[in-house]
């Protein structure tokens, strides 16, 4: 992020496309039939990228319906990942010729661009092989790793972009990177319609739950794993009976050589390929320490399960910076992108300080990822919700400037977020939403959250301006609901970004906030902020209807309200 400035088959869905978001009509006032064969001028006018969209369809097929261009843009999506790799590839393979800032700005590039050809491969595979209506689930699934798509893209431009001034940026590059974004975008809005009102979904039975009780788990022990159960008394590999969820294995991190490894990454290392929910997780149990290591979880390594002893007596630590030569999105201390992962009792730290501007404890980009009772501390740019769908439940928060960004579907509940003392010219914002597209289904949702000065702060007798957040991107989206404001926030409650940039189109949002940080006559009149939304409005960024929770959040076992508090 910026620093801180001062100035197929016709008849296997049933699909219906919105012809304009921000006109608000439906495309089924222009289609007789969603089955009708349809014109690429009249498809496109669905999608943000009129012309874009009309140049890629094709236009030599007079049947073609809603669905067969949904198929076309998914394949041509797919084609263009892969020549955007192989590109990538060939300007790395120059790198003698470019300064350390490009090389990591294209390695970033590198691995988002692999994670596109994933989730295209797996939306193809949705898409190609359901013969009747997709489910609200799998519908959901196809709209956020379409969404992804557009911030993974978004993402490697803004690093190349943030590189530009020590590297002369190629164009044979950057054209099709941005063309990459615009097809992304086409087949965004064509599968839009796919995914039906979201609805509550009912709970797991009990006996798929894993109950936390004070931060601890309720492991029932396996023969196996006695020796471990007798030195880590209340960590012992599950069994799937009642009231208790599947653990496949358990591995212990000690820095004095008892356990199984000495260090986080290595645990890691070892953990399985390509497992999924139904086997279980990986528990890694990382004792008391302070482990100065960068931890990186990988796309392959799904369903692990971190557990630390504790907030400040599990401490994983970094400094890494963008001052210091990184970019944001490789500067954090903990990386994860693995779905499913589970994080308890840890805290996550960058040490770089405010001087360094951006420098990253976590970034978040693994798919219906929970993170419990854990801290997270840094100055600038501190949490990067990076991505896909993300829970976090009685966390800590700690920073200054666009402390919590990115452009994740992601709630915290009953969370503390604390913003710290700020270099002398600078103020604080909370989030930065980075919401690019109007279709994507991203946004931040603080839900029954505590806003308080962290101590720095409230000692220093300084006046800091504090704001809720700023719009980082054209269509940034946050909310916040049922949660305490200490005095500190500033009374127009948000900030602008440069100028007039995105206030008509993004959505900002307060409802049945407390404490006299909360006080909304004498907020922002952006066209984009709302501060008296309905009850209705605000479920729709609950964890049960925003996330989805209830189909998969009690297999972790972390506690949370699906609704409103």
């Amino acid at each position: 992020m910026a620093s801180q400035i001062f100035c197929s088959s016709s008849t296997k869905f049933l699909v219906l496309l919105v012809f304009s978001v921000l006109c608000s009509v439906s495309f089924s006032d222009v289609l007789p039939s969603p089955t009708a064969p349809v014109s690429p001028s009249t498809i496109c006018k669905s999608t943000p990228y009129y012309s874009f969209c009309k140049a890629v369809l094709p236009s030599n097929n007079s049947s073609a319906n809603v669905y067969d261009y949904g198929q076309f843009s998914i394949r041509k999506s797919l084609s263009l990942a892969r020549k955007i790799l192989s590109l990538i590839q060939k300007t790395l393979s120059n790198s003698s010729k470019l300064t350390i800032t490009a090389v990591r700005a294209l390695e970033d590039c590198l691995f988002l661009a692999e994670l596109n050809i994933d989730f295209l491969l797996s939306t193809s595979n949705s898409v190609n092989t359901t013969t009747i209506t997709l489910s609200t689930l799998q519908a959901d699934e196809v709209r956020t790793l379409l969404s992804a798509l557009l911030t993974n893209s978004q993402t490697c431009l803004d690093g190349l972009q943030a590189a530009s001034s020590a590297w002369s940026v190629n164009n044979g590059l950057l054209t099709p990177l941005a063309n990459d974004t615009k097809l992304y975008g086409v087949s965004l809005a064509l599968f839009k319609a796919w995914v039906p009102k979201k609805k509550k979904l009912p709970p797991h039975p009990a006996k798929k739950q894993l109950a936390f009780r004070n931060g601890k788990l309720p492991l029932k022990m396996s023969s196996r794993n006695q020796a471990i159960y007798e030195t880590v008394s209340r960590r012992k590999l599950l069994q799937a009976e009642n009231d208790f969820v599947l653990v496949n294995d358990i591995v212990i991190v000690t820095q004095n050589g008892w356990g199984n490894f000495t260090n986080i990454s290595a645990a890691v290392a070892a953990a399985p390929t390509n497992t999924n929910g139904t086997t279980g997780y990986y528990l890694i149990y990382i004792t008391a320490g302070l482990y100065q290591e960068y931890v990186s979880i990988g796309s392959k390594q799904k369903y692990i399960m971190m557990i630390g002893d504790g907030i400040n007596r599990t401490v994983i630590t970094g400094n890494h910076s963008v001052v210091d030569g990184w970019t944001t999105f490789n500067s954090p201390t903990f990386a994860v992108v693995g779905q499913g992962f589970v994080a308890v009792n840890i805290t996550f730290r960058n040490t770089a300080g405010p001087i360094k501007q951006q420098a990253v404890a976590v970034r978040n980009g693994a798919d219906l990822s929970t993170f419990y009772s854990c801290s997270f501390e840094a100055y600038q740019d501190t949490l990067y919700t990076h991505s896909l769908r993300q829970f976090y439940r009685e966390c800590d928060i700690y920073g200054t400037v666009d402390f919590i960004f990115g452009n994740a579907a992601v709630v915290f509940q009953n969370c503390n977020v604390y913003p710290r003392l700020p270099l002398s010219y600078q103020f604080n914002t909370i989030t930065a939403q980075g919401k690019t597209d109007p279709n994507q289904n991203t946004g931040t949702s603080i839900q029954n959250c505590t806003i308080r000065a962290a101590n720095d702060l409230a000692s220093s007798n300084i006046s800091i301006q504090t704001y809720l957040g700023r719009p980082w991107k054209e269509y940034s989206t946050t909310i916040y609901m049922h949660s305490f404001m200490d005095s500190l926030i500033n009374p127009l409650g948000w900030a602008p970004w440069s100028g007039d940039f995105a206030l008509n189109t993004s959505y900002y949002a307060e409802f049945n906030n407390s404490g006299p940080g909360s006080n909304t006559s004498g907020r922002v009149t952006w066209p984009g902020y709302h501060n008296n939304i309905s009850s209705t409005n605000a479920t729709n960024y609950t964890v049960g209807t925003f996330l989805l929770g209830d189909a998969w959040l009690p297999e972790t076992g972390v506690p949370y309200t699906s609704g409103l508090i």
